[in-house]
């Protein structure tokens, strides 16, 4: 195998993936041991296919805990194709969909559930930049809700949620692309679950949807076949051709995560990196944290640096050694350093020894 020199990839996503699972693929893309062929080329409906899917799925119920009555659905699209999905399968006619409206991702997912039904932004913190995730008190849900939709991690804006909003019986909705895995989840809290996989679980092309099964019955047969979830279920995820290598990639991530010890071992690595990058932006006030301490993101560490200028000259000196995706958002701008589950410790403490020479030579 040869060896390559790869860099410290900070992207938001698609985003770093496991060094061994990359190697796995390497060995054998060309043809899977005991298949003869590639996973690039095998039937979705071989056997074969069939058995890496199942593997996935129960991988993923195994990390999540996944009790009996939820379906774990592999679909296309993206989130942004949940954005209309959710309110196409859940907002059923007459009744009002509550949103918490928490950073860009989230202005995008009401920007489409009102094009279906009816919305209510039950919180919101664009006033303050959205450098915060509201408090309990602030949400004014609506009785008898379709679902409250809520993003659980705001990879823009470098927040997330530290604890789930108490929904009372409202079925709780949650856009977990930026942190899905990345810490323990109580799936049974939640009516539906859904993730782009390119920032924590896969490559991308892969969205993974766990849905409770009773909220299946709320799929309308009138909906177009390719967007209703009750089809996929039934269907097992192959009513179509689905992104097979995507899958197989997912499986493998799935299977090198149980071997780290499952999400609370995953956790405590996830909360140590951030920790040391926090620290660092907080030592001089050199660097700014852009999110208030008591919402900053495990995934997503944003910060700015005194001018448009400074950042500028960041960015540059730290993509020549080898710390690349460090440029925020094009909407919000600043840094971004995207530390996901496969993002390797070294290389917080690479970049955190640059922030330091950084700021001693333009301090």
């Amino acid at each position: 195998m040869t060896t390559v020199q790869r860099v410290f990839n900070f992207a938001a996503g698609p985003a770093v993936l496991p060094l061994n699972v990359l190697e796995e693929i390497q060995r054998d893309l060309v043809a899977l041991p005991g298949v003869g062929m590639s996973i690039l080329e095998i039937s979705h409906r071989s056997k074969t296919f069939e058995s890496i899917l199942e593997r996935a799925e129960a991988d993923i119920r195994t990390l999540g805990n996944l009790l009996a009555g939820y379906r774990v659905l592999f679909l296309q699209g993206g989130a942004s194709l949940q954005f209309s999905m959710v309110p196409m399968n859940l907002l059923t006619p007459g009744s009002t969909a509550d949103y918490i409206d928490t950073g860009s991702w989230a202005e995008k997912a009401i920007k489409e559930a009102r094009k279906i039904g009816s919305v209510n932004v039950a919180a919101t913190t664009a006033a303050d930049n959205y450098a915060r995730i509201p408090a309990q008190p602030e949400l004014k849900l609506t009785k008898g809700a379709a679902y409250l939709h809520m993003t659980s991690n705001n990879t823009i804006e470098g927040t997330e949620w530290k604890s789930l909003p108490d929904a009372g019986d409202t079925p709780l909705v949650s856009d977990t692309s930026s942190d899905m895995f990345s810490r323990p989840i109580d799936v049974t809290r939640h009516a539906l679950i859904y993730a782009g996989a390119q920032k924590n679980m896969g490559p991308a092309g892969l969205t993974v949807v766990i849905v409770r099964a009773d909220l299946l019955a709320r799929s309308q047969k009138s909906l177009p076949t390719m967007l209703n979830y009750s089809v996929h279920a039934e269907n097992k995820s192959l009513y179509n051709t689905p992104p097979a290598f995507a899958v197989y990639a997912l499986g493998l991530v799935m299977k090198w995560l149980i071997a780290q010890g499952g999400l609370p071992a995953i956790a405590k690595v996830n909360e140590r990196k951030a920790a040391k990058l926090y620290a660092e932006i907080d030592r001089t006030g050199f660097y700014r944290g852009t999110a208030q301490s008591g919402s900053r993101s495990l995934m997503n560490v944003t910060f700015r640096l005194s001018s448009e200028e400074l950042e500028n000259t960041f960015v540059k000196e730290a993509t020549a050694a080898g710390l690349d995706g460090l440029k925020g958002h094009r909407a919000v701008g600043g840094m971004r350093a995207s530390i996901y589950n496969a993002f390797p410790e070294e290389g917080v403490d690479v970049l955190v020894a640059f922030m330091r020479e950084f700021e001693r030579r333009n301090g």
